[in-house]
């Protein structure tokens, strides 16, 4: 027969394992990728400008009529900035296309200069500070994560949304489901 203190830690152990997976069960649903069912953007996302780092303007309704992926990130978001080579990469490859990538950054300018200095990019950023995590949320990111990634399709619908890294496969199905 097992001893009282033997049937405490087993009972311990059962609820630890039962609150592990809850938890992982309700990570998994507040940070899974969102399934947009033709979901369009509001029309106020076109009248939106920023600033760029270069001291520009950024006109969000130059970019609609073709397919955009807006990626939202930060300096200081290691998972933003490992995935920046891979945008750029994924813009260079897919602009001739008429494939858009705009970068919206969520973070103060003169990181955002300091950064692109040593890592340029050939796409368009957007300077949007702490009113990118409200355009974020907008678009469906409940949590506030970065980085977060929304593909917009020509019709203006929203295919795609994630919040986390990207990877070069998963772009490539992205891009393979919306042209058909």
């Amino acid at each position: 027969m097992a001893r009282p203190e033997s049937r405490r830690g087993l009972l311990f152990a059962g609820v630890a394992a039962l609150a592990g997976l809850a938890g992982g069960g309700l990570a998994w649903w507040r940070f899974r990728d969102d399934s947009p069912a033709d979901e369009r953007i509001a029309p106020t996302f076109w009248s939106l400008r920023f600033p760029t780092p270069q001291d520009g303007e950024l006109r969000m309704d130059a970019f609609r009529g073709r397919p955009l992926l807006v990626n939202f990130w930060a300096t200081w978001c290691p998972p933003c900035v490992e995935e920046m080579p891979l945008l750029d990469r994924f813009h260079r490859e897919h602009a001739a296309a008429g494939w858009q990538v705009v970068g919206v950054a969520v973070d103060q300018a003169p990181a955002v200069r300091q950064f692109l200095g040593r890592t340029p990019v050939g796409f368009p950023i957007a300077l949007a500070g702490l009113d990118g995590a409200s355009l974020g949320r907008d678009l469906g990111n409940r949590v506030g994560g970065l980085p977060f990634t929304v593909l917009i399709g020509p019709d203006g619908r929203i295919l795609q949304r994630r919040i986390g890294q990207l990877s070069a496969d998963e772009l490539a199905r992205w891009r393979s489901a919306s042209t058909g």
